[in-house]
């Protein structure tokens, strides 16, 4: 394994990590001088790996815990669900996917999508392509503003 793949390997492990995220593995691995499309497709891949697990595992515990809920004699949702709830239909999942990886992560995006009802593979779908879309403008005004590669770091010197 040469310098570039472990590099990109490294890529693909920061961004599948909560608050790391491909958004911010970008830019850091465009200025040591990974290739910019490849750090977009390693990031967001990793990113997207624990999006589809978040958003799976969250509809699990979500159905337990109305379950257990319904168990003790209570409604299916609590009070401060719900006022979660009437927060997510303000925005819904698209406003939630379109800030969700700038201000709360995409993985914890994905779990208060789930949470309020969205379906798994659909919550997956969206914030994934919204990550892309955020890890990909990144990638663009890195290389645009000649940020791509600081000498001394990059694979080329």
């Amino acid at each position: 394994m040469n310098l570039e793949q472990l590099g990109l390997f490294g890529v693909f492990l920061f961004g599948a990590i909560p608050w790391f995220e491909a958004i911010a593995v970008v830019p850091g691995a465009i200025l040591l001088g990974s290739p910019p499309v490849l750090t977009v497709v390693f990031a967001v891949a990793g990113n997207t790996t624990t999006i589809f697990l978040f958003a799976y595992g969250t509809s699990q515990i979500r159905a337990w815990l109305i379950k257990r809920r319904e168990l003790r004699g209570k409604t299916g949702e609590s009070e401060r669900f719900k006022k979660a709830q009437r927060s997510f239909d303000k925005w819904g999942i698209y406003g939630l996917a379109a800030i969700g990886p700038l201000v709360i992560g995409t993985q914890f995006a994905a779990l208060a999508a789930v949470a309020a009802g969205v379906k798994p593979l659909k919550t997956s779908i969206v914030i994934s392509v919204a990550t892309l879309f955020w890890a990909t403008l990144l990638a663009i005004v890195f290389v645009v503003a000649g940020l791509d590669g600081v000498p001394g770091f990059d694979s080329e010197a």
